[in-house]
């Protein structure tokens, strides 16, 4: 009898199930917090809080001085956070998230669609994290650097195991039939 661990798996195959689910619970994460972060933003726009004001009494609380760079600059956002067409970032962000689920359940149901969007929808912000981090290096972006590319490598390699493994399969069927 053949160990359970194996079934299903081709000869020479290596099984990428845990590592999929793990990218795919990462993706939907990622659309979860995307989501959360959106009602929440237009909970504060449907409550007409005045996002500049409550920029400068968070300055204030944490006795940072407002005459600092990062300081106009955190006030700044806020007032142009006031100017957000909030149907637009409601849109967006459903749009981010339904991709984020979708790829999820692909690669939580390991199809190869799926690899093929994460490899894709992973390296094409990778050259933005990079600038992001050359520009302002801080841990954050080095973490959302360094996960994202982990990500995308393994997707890759899950990818090439499997093509390489079907080859694997492949030749080892065609020596035991003779051929």
């Amino acid at each position: 009898m053949g160990n359970s661990g194996s079934v299903g798996k081709r000869i020479g195959q290596r099984d990428h199930h845990r590592g999929l689910r793990t990218v795919a619970l990462i993706e939907a994460s990622k659309g979860v917090l995307v989501l959360l972060a959106a009602f929440g933003f237009a909970e504060i726009l449907l409550r007409h809080v005045d996002l500049e004001d409550a920029a400068q009494n968070l300055l204030y609380f944490l006795h940072i001085n407002p005459n600092r760079r990062i300081s106009h600059a955190l006030i700044e956002i806020a007032g142009r956070m006031m100017d957000a067409d909030l149907i637009t970032v409601l849109a967006i962000a459903f749009a981010y998230s339904g991709l984020r689920f979708v790829e999820a359940y692909g690669l939580w149901r390991q199809r190869v669609w799926a690899e093929w969007l994460a490899i894709v929808s992973g390296a094409v912000y990778l050259p933005f994290e990079l600038y992001h981090l050359i520009r302002r290096p801080s841990l954050g972006h080095w973490v959302v650097l360094l996960v994202n590319i982990v990500v995308v490598l393994y997707i890759a390699w899950v990818r090439w195991d499997e093509v390489t493994g079907r080859s694997r399969s492949h030749q080892i069927a065609l020596v035991r039939n003779g051929d």
